[in-house]
């Protein structure tokens, strides 16, 4: 027990030290980043975090089109995925689990190869600094996944189950509404928090679709935070972006975490 207890700390520190480095480094000076364990009057300030906030535009500004984006991409992704998943659930015929094949191996294409073809397509088509417009690209991206997460869980639920709803007269909206979806929250808000997740970090589709500094998303923003001089790194300024730019999603996380564990477990195990 005391070394289950001891493994399961070990493993507590190591996920939270880059955050603990980050906060360390978000409220330092650049003399105390310099000099870590000497003698320095003045090591805590509070400047990165006002030098951040007094941006133009202001930092809250990039935290608002991340969240608008992320929350589009997640509307649209569920929007899609789910009657898609519901079908190939569904489905008994014997291409489906070549289209399950074809989904896995989709989600795990780097989709970083795809860059100069989305760059291009946002150029024919006039798509740059429209964040619905950027949406499109990350929903595709997300479908994979989703269907394949949400597909798993439709196929936990007893078709005995649907087949007496059908009896009753239910017809598939109807289903869907209130049986199934409501089965099926856990595994929805998982895949919910996964696709915001990847909205939210996204980084080179949109530093080439968005131009326009009222517009960046939080990466984007981020990536262009300078110094002083091209010689200077201001590791506190970048380090209080990422702890701000980390809480909103930490809170999330810690909101949904018995949902999100429940959704990915959902169907691991079977009695």
């Amino acid at each position: 027990m005391r070394r289950k207890s001891a493994l399961l700390t070990i493993i507590l520190m190591w996920s939270l030290l880059p955050l603990i480095f980050q906060l360390y480094t978000s409220l330092s000076t650049p003399e105390a980043l310099i000099r870590p364990f000497s003698s320095i009057s003045e090591r805590w300030t509070l400047e990165n975090y006002r030098q951040i906030l007094n941006l133009n535009p202001p930092f809250w500004v990039y935290l608002f089109n991340s969240t608008i984006l992320g929350l589009i991409t997640t509307f649209l992704t569920l929007i899609i995925s789910i009657p898609a998943s519901y079908a190939l659930a569904r489905s008994k015929t014997k291409t489906t689990e070549g289209i399950r094949l074809i989904l896995f191996g989709v989600a795990l294409f780097p989709y970083v190869l795809l860059f100069l073809s989305l760059l291009q397509i946002a150029r024919e088509f006039n798509l740059g600094n429209n964040l619905f417009a950027l949406s499109i690209p990350y929903t595709a991206l997300s479908l994979p996944l989703a269907i394949l997460l949400l597909s798993a869980a439709f196929k936990e639920i007893s078709t005995e189950l649907e087949e007496a709803s059908i009896l009753e007269g239910f017809n598939l909206f109807q289903r869907l509404k209130l049986i199934l979806l409501p089965i099926l929250w856990p595994a929805i808000a998982s895949t919910s928090i996964l696709v915001f997740i990847f909205s939210w970090n996204e980084f080179p589709i949109a530093l080439t679709w968005i131009s326009n500094s009222n517009l960046l998303t939080l990466p984007v923003a981020m990536a262009r935070i300078a110094g002083s001089s091209v010689y200077s790194i201001p590791y506190g300024l970048y380090a209080a972006a990422t702890v701000m730019g980390s809480v909103p999603l930490l809170i999330l996380v810690l909101i949904y975490q018995r949902k999100i564990v429940s959704g990915l477990t959902q169907g691991a195990i079977k009695g």
